[in-house]
């Protein structure tokens, strides 16, 4: 899903315009994800969220996860799993209901829900970042926050109605159900995001990438 996609990204203050790029990369990359999900549950009846997380847990297991098993000293993975092994199995649980959730809101609502309700990622990772990395906004980031947290709600609005408009067999509540899981996926993404933040800046990425292949793989295989 989405969250793994953004390993790759990594921001910096001399490559602005890579960023910038990569980014726009990253958003088209997402939206073929959502489509084939989408594709996946309406045309084939083919609802499997957490495979679809696995697949991509196992690949980063196996560059990353194997990459850190043949490094020596202080970087090998025995010498971070005897360190901080708990706090990477919490992240991975976190990361593989993010990705749960979202996946399995595409049963629920529309695709248009799910794209525009994902961005409650931004207001959580702004106010994570506030307290946790210490980062300090301007007035126009917060503008920001108030007009994306009132889209949406008129999209949830939006859903609730077009529930209320269908066969009466269909329950009413369906669209609002698939909204709430997409907002506890991005919850669960916004935090995800500022560990993945913190790691990669502090730490690196590789690591990161490694232990989040390796507790990913095996509780989403254990949750499938």
């Amino acid at each position: 899903e989405g969250s793994n996609i953004e390993r790759f990204l990594i921001f910096g203050d001399d490559c602005l315009l890579l960023s910038v790029a990569l980014g726009q990369v990253l958003s088209l990359l997402l939206c073929g994800i959502g489509l084939t999900s989408k594709y996946l549950s309406e045309d084939f009846h083919a609802n499997t969220p957490v495979f679809q997380s696995f697949l991509n847990y196992i690949l980063l297991f196996l560059v990353y996860t194997t990459t850190l098993a043949v490094r020596q000293g202080e970087e090998n993975l025995l010498a971070i799993l005897k360190r901080r092994w708990w706090k990477y199995m919490i992240l991975g649980i976190i990361d593989i209901e993010a990705n749960y959730l979202v996946v399995k809101a595409y049963q629920y609502t529309t695709l248009t829900s799910v794209q525009l309700l994902d961005c409650f990622v931004i207001p959580v990772v702004i106010l994570l970042s506030w307290f946790f990395l210490l980062v300090r906004y301007k007035a126009v980031h917060f503008i920001g926050i108030v007009v994306c947290i009132l889209g949406m709600g008129c999209m949830a609005g939006a859903d609730v109605l077009v529930g209320r408009q269908q066969e009466a067999g269909e329950s009413l509540d369906t669209f609002l159900i698939g909204d709430l899981l997409v907002l506890g996926g991005a919850t669960l993404y916004g935090i995800s995001n500022v560990c993945e933040e913190y790691i990669v800046r502090n730490m690196s990425r590789v690591e990161f990438l490694g232990m989040i292949g390796l507790f990913g793989s095996f509780f989403s295989g254990i949750q499938l």
